[in-house]
């Protein structure tokens, strides 16, 4: 069957069409460029021939649902909403040049950058998430990336409420990028179901292929739907993808939901774990943080400088002043105070200070200086000290294999392990257990590591298990 023509393009005031961007199920998308502000823009209109109640609704669903996501920074701006003369609704949004769709399967993408494209839309996913959205049509065609190439995501067309997701109509799916549960109809979608697809997307990135797709094969809709319930993606095939890597994107496509990492911030954690094991810089965690969070912080080894007010966006720098500062601002609060006294005429209405005035005015600025410090020295202190340290790790040989155990310290919601043996970290858990393959070794070493926020706290003292040994 052949792809259809794109539509006629509407006269919309304010704007001027230039070229045809693509065509879909529903609707086209056109490249227009704005009058005021002047810029290129992506113009998203419904097909006259599909435009129903039903339709328009989901048409206003979805531009709702970018609307209040699209601060973030990982998910495609949108402007604005409207319905043409014409008729057909219509969304103007943020151009983007290129999708990933377009790069994956021509070249073969850098792997620091496919982990950091997966941190990014993992955390615009955990965001829509933690909003109540799903997106339910994760893959790599709807990574757009920005003209200073940022990944984002778009297409929320069939989006749903995570409330809503049990009780909605099927809705059009795209089976290489699809949970099992979700191809059979057990589920129209779930954050489980989305973790799936998260790990779908990353290994297409990686391998240039979906994950069940066999190249020369036979990759017809009945035969990948058999493989994809099946579950066993076979490895990448990058000799320079780590084997926890290729655990971690298998675990997110396990057949059983509950075998999964329990959300995308957990598929975050552990790509950020991977980054770490192979020395790239960590992608920073794109989630807005809880209130808790918004604390005063000083830098320990600068004390100079206070840490200010932090972002939504955790890893946003936060605002620093050094005491130079701080103390101008107490002088030029005292001067402004100064002019209130003296009128708007400037002429002072008291006597200049007199030096002891002056050495008290300095002590008061410096007492306030010290408290100000003070007090972000305490909240950097006990920030850090929440981050729970394993003091306890035993280990023991079992067969081939040698068990490492230890107590929780004290982790919350959302905490987790990362296991180092032999300096190679494994992806992040939650049991406080974990077995090391000992068989070509003669004494194999673990350290354990608390996570939080994608930011490890102080590693336990390692522990060393002789294997000829049988006892740690």
């Amino acid at each position: 069957m052949s792809r259809r023509l794109p539509s006629t393009p509407p006269n919309l005031p304010g704007f001027a069409f230039i070229r045809v961007l693509g065509s879909g199920g529903f609707a086209d998308v056109f490249l227009y460029e704005q009058n005021m502000p002047r810029r290129l823009v992506a113009v998203k209109v419904l097909l006259a021939e599909v435009v129903n109640d039903g339709l328009r609704r989901m048409f206003q669903a979805e531009a709702d649902l970018m609307a209040q996501l699209s601060s973030h920074p990982s998910i495609l701006t949108v402007y604005q909403a409207s319905v043409a003369a014409d008729g057909r609704p219509y969304l103007v949004m943020e151009y983007c040049s290129a999708t990933l769709g377009q790069r994956y399967r021509a070249v073969q993408l850098p792997l620091a950058e496919v982990l950091s494209i997966g941190v990014r839309i993992a955390s615009a996913v955990e965001t829509a998430h933690r909003q109540g959205v799903l997106h339910r049509d994760i893959k790599p065609s709807n990574i757009l990336t920005t003209a200073y190439g940022h990944p984002v995501l778009s297409d929320f067309g069939i989006a749903a409420t995570l409330g809503e997701a049990e009780a909605s109509e099927a809705v059009g799916l795209s089976i290489p990028w699809s949970a099992p549960e979700v191809l059979h109809d057990d589920v129209p979608g779930t954050v489980a179901s989305e973790v799936w697809s998260l790990g779908a997307t990353v290994y297409s990135l990686i391998a240039g292929r979906s994950p069940f797709e066999v190249p020369g094969g036979d990759n017809g809709t009945v035969t990948l739907m058999s493989r994809i319930e099946r579950a066993r993606p076979v490895p990448t095939g990058r000799i320079d993808v780590p084997p926890s890597l290729e655990r971690i994107l298998a675990r997110a496509m396990s057949r059983r939901p509950r075998d999964r990492q329990a959300s995308a911030l957990e598929f975050i954690r552990d790509l950020q774990a991977v980054e770490e094991e192979l020395g790239l810089a960590q992608t920073p965690l794109e989630v807005a943080m809880d209130d808790w969070a918004l604390a005063t912080a000083v830098d320990l080894d600068e004390r100079t400088r206070v840490v200010g007010h932090r972002s939504q966006v955790e890893g946003s720098a936060g605002r620093r002043r050094s005491r130079r500062s701080v103390a101008r601002d107490v002088a030029a609060s005292v001067r402004a105070d100064s002019l209130d006294r003296e009128g708007t005429s400037g002429r002072p209405r008291t006597a200049p200070p007199t030096a002891k005035r002056l050495v008290w005015g300095i002590s008061v600025a410096a007492a306030f200086l010290v408290a100000l410090v003070g007090a972000g020295v305490f909240a950097f202190v006990q920030g850090n000290r929440s981050i729970p340290i394993v003091t306890d790790v035993r280990g023991a040989l079992d067969g081939t294999s040698v068990i490492f155990t230890w107590n929780d310290p004290g982790l919350q919601g959302g905490d987790a392990y990362i296991v180092t043996v032999d300096g190679v970290a494994s992806p992040m858990q939650r049991d406080e257990r974990f077995a090391a393959d000992a068989e070509d070794a003669d004494r194999v070493c673990a350290v354990v590591t608390v996570t939080r926020d994608g930011k490890a706290g102080s590693p336990s003292a390692e522990r060393c298990v002789d294997t000829d040994a049988g006892v740690g």
